[in-house]
């Protein structure tokens, strides 16, 4: 009856070991997203970032910045510390064998030998061991080695964000130091023109047609333009400094003399749909990881209440000589069980601690998820209203282009001031300002949208 009771008790300690199957959540966010501007072919997760962006230059710096930058190679230290954690659980899956050698000679004096004379004892042992080989009956194990196997690669997947993230920042800095630089080239275009006027304005003062209120407000304007440069020069410095820090390299010999217009990336990403989109994104397939190693240590911390099967076997040989040391055969085998009676709850409290970490693996993976949803439709939204934005910039200039020649026209007929000529000046210089700026943000959107999409690694051509 005894034997009957102890089978039916392992029995239904087995059917309790099994592994749970691990279920992904539900996403929390629509089916899909609205992207009026079309057509979009390509898929960022399939197209390497020196596809994507076309300017050698750019592309030189991406290269080296992935190459020398320091968060990028502590991402990989990360990568390299997990894989070396996983290699150390997955070893417990199988037995550590050990070559053991050893020797004792003991010398009793004559009084204590028993034989009233001294004797002196030899033993050598040489022994391979199995030591302490745990048989995984209940998975508790193999689970562990799942849930490091899960935190290596969502370790692996936040290298690859750190990689994509780093991309896409070398491409703004470097955008922003070009953009600095047109508006440095139109603030100082605009203080020769400034300083122009101002001359003009003397002239007409000192022959008494232009009054001291003209003459101060064209001053005005020129400090107000040479204010704007200092600026833009520092703006640009700051730009600059960036780009070394993510280049890892201050000594890289950057070419200006490019417009936006000239290295801006290709705008035709499609956004797919969210479901095949956002599990593709590193952060994303990172947090899905970390749950998933969630759910194998659930799985363990449950086996922790079953027995646990613990074998120690060592087979050699043994003798009083080293030369008739293989002549004696040597074994043993101590398989030892232990089952949890009572721990004061550190068990039951350590299935608890699992559950809880679960359930909050759940919750940061689900935000994740909400997380990348809103980055994308934000910037799709983006994409739609710059286009539009650059197109109205570009018309103002056309349009504050001619207001300008029609001020210059009347002055020069002698029926309008030159008040009305600074006027026009102003506003064409701020058109122009502003068609940087909007453009700068079309293209770091656009990088953006690159990065949110999962794009960076794909094949090259």
């Amino acid at each position: 009856m005894l034997k009957v009771l102890l089978l039916a008790a392992l029995l239904g300690l087995c059917s309790c070991a099994q592994t749970t199957k691990y279920e992904r959540p539900t996403l929390p966010v629509p089916n899909q997203w609205d992207d009026a501007f079309a057509p979009h072919q390509k898929n960022a997760t399939k197209t390497h970032w020196r596809v994507f962006f076309s300017d050698p230059q750019l592309q030189r710096l991406i290269a080296i910045a992935l190459k020398n930058n320091r968060d990028l190679r502590i991402a990989a230290g990360r990568v390299e510390e997990a894989r070396a954690q996983f290699g150390i659980t997955r070893a417990d899956l199988g037995p550590t064998f050990n070559l053991m050698g050893s020797g004792n000679l003991t010398t009793y004096p004559a009084n204590l030998s028993g034989t009233g004379m001294p004797l002196t004892s030899r033993r050598f042992d040489l022994s391979v061991s199995a030591v302490s080989f745990e048989v995984d009956f209940w998975g508790r194990v193999a689970n562990l080695t799942e849930a490091a196997r899960m935190s290596y690669l969502s370790t692996e997947e936040s290298r690859r964000s750190v990689y994509l993230s780093l991309v896409a920042d070398v491409a703004q800095a470097y955008l922003t130091v070009i953009q600095m630089g047109e508006l440095i080239d139109l603030e100082r275009s605009t203080v020769l023109l400034r300083d122009e006027s101002l001359n003009i304005i003397k002239k007409g003062q000192d022959l008494g047609g232009a009054n001291d209120f003209e003459y101060q407000q064209a001053r005005g304007m020129l400090e107000s333009a040479q204010s704007e440069l200092a600026g833009y020069e520092h703006q640009k410095n700051v730009a600059r400094n960036k780009l070394n820090f993510l280049l890892g390299d201050a000594s890289f010999d950057l070419k200006t003399g490019a417009t936006l217009d000239d290295i801006g990336p290709d705008f035709g990403l499609a956004a797919g749909l969210p479901a095949d989109v956002l599990l593709l994104r590193p952060d994303v397939m990172a947090a899905e990881q970390r749950l998933m190693a969630a759910h194998a240590n659930i799985d363990a911390a449950r086996a922790a209440f079953l027995p646990k099967v613990v074998l120690t076997a060592s087979l050699g040989a043994a003798s009083e000589g080293l030369l008739s040391l293989f002549a004696g055969r040597a074994w043993s085998f101590m398989p030892s069980l232990t089952m949890p009676l009572f721990d004061g709850g550190r068990t039951a409290a350590g299935l608890d601690l699992a559950q809880a970490r679960k359930v909050i693996a759940v919750a940061e993976y689900e935000r994740s998820i909400q997380v990348a949803f809103r980055e994308v439709a934000d910037l799709l939204s983006a994409r739609a209203s710059l286009a539009q934005q650059v197109k109205s910039s570009n018309a103002r200039v056309q349009v504050s282009a001619r207001r300008l020649e029609i001020a210059k026209g009347r002055f020069d007929a002698g029926v309008g001031g030159y008040l009305d000529v600074l006027d026009a000046q102003r506003e064409v210089i701020a058109a122009l300002q502003t068609a940087a700026q909007v453009r700068l943000a079309q293209l770091e959107s656009n990088v953006q949208l690159y990065k949110a999409l999962g794009g960076g690694q794909g094949e090259v051509g």
